[in-house]
């Protein structure tokens, strides 16, 4: 429930490299929010060879963006099992057809959307490296992996993205801007836009924490702000 008492329904938007994976993580350990991850979701449903991997796994095979209505119908789905709960949705949505179904669906109260200048992504990026099979993320300047190159939990090894590579990422992060544009003026216009800025995850969450204190429950009443 939100602070009010009722069912609040939030979205986390940023640019690749800004955050969002981290603040949603710090969000779900001190509010009563479901998390929700695009990406996630996506995992699973290709591990688990459902409908909508099957569908997904053949875009992303030719090196293609995954549509609107398959990204839209996976989200949808996965919500209906959490009528009774608050939520987060972070990475989704990235469109303007998407938010509008959403909204046909939902009605949002809340999207946080992270400004971090492109420089910094940039750096952030060019150092992240994944375990694929588990989504983990590391980065080489503040989040190392234990051993060079291996996962920390399974040993096996760690990947670049193809698309955090300098030579693509320029193109990714214009794509992104020119996709989530006409998104973020849509929730501006409903007046539930909040955006928070800065070069540093520790010191946008506390923002992000003070702004949620007002709006969704704790987890615990005594926690303090650290992460």
């Amino acid at each position: 429930m939100g602070a009010s008492g009722r069912l609040l329904h939030a979205v986390l938007m940023g640019a690749p490299g800004s955050g969002k994976r981290t603040l949603a993580l710090r969000i779900t350990k001190h509010f009563q929010l479901q998390k929700f991850s695009s990406g996630d979701l996506l995992r699973d449903n290709m591990l688990r060879d459902t409908e909508f991997g099957v569908l997904a796994k053949v875009f992303m095979d030719q090196g293609k963006l995954i549509p609107d209505d398959i990204m839209t119908r996976l989200t949808l789905h996965e919500l209906k099992n959490f009528t009774r709960e608050s939520w987060l949705l972070c990475g989704f949505p990235r469109t303007l057809r998407q938010a509008e179904a959403l909204q046909r669906v939902y009605q949002i109260h809340l999207v946080m959307n992270l400004s971090v200048p492109v420089e910094v992504i940039r750096q952030r990026l060019s150092a992240r490296w994944i375990h694929p099979s588990s989504g983990r993320v590391y980065n080489l300047e503040f989040n190392p992996p234990k051993a060079v190159g291996v996962d920390d939990l399974t040993g096996e090894p760690l990947v670049q993205r193809e698309d955090d590579r300098p030579e693509t990422l320029n193109e990714r992060l214009k794509a992104y801007e020119d996709q989530t544009k006409p998104v973020l003026e849509y929730y501006r216009q409903k007046g539930v836009l909040e955006t928070f800025c800065g070069t540093e995850t520790d010191k946008i969450w506390p923002c992000v924490y003070a702004f949620l204190q007002t709006k969704v429950p704790q987890i615990d009443q005594k926690a303090s702000v650290t992460p």
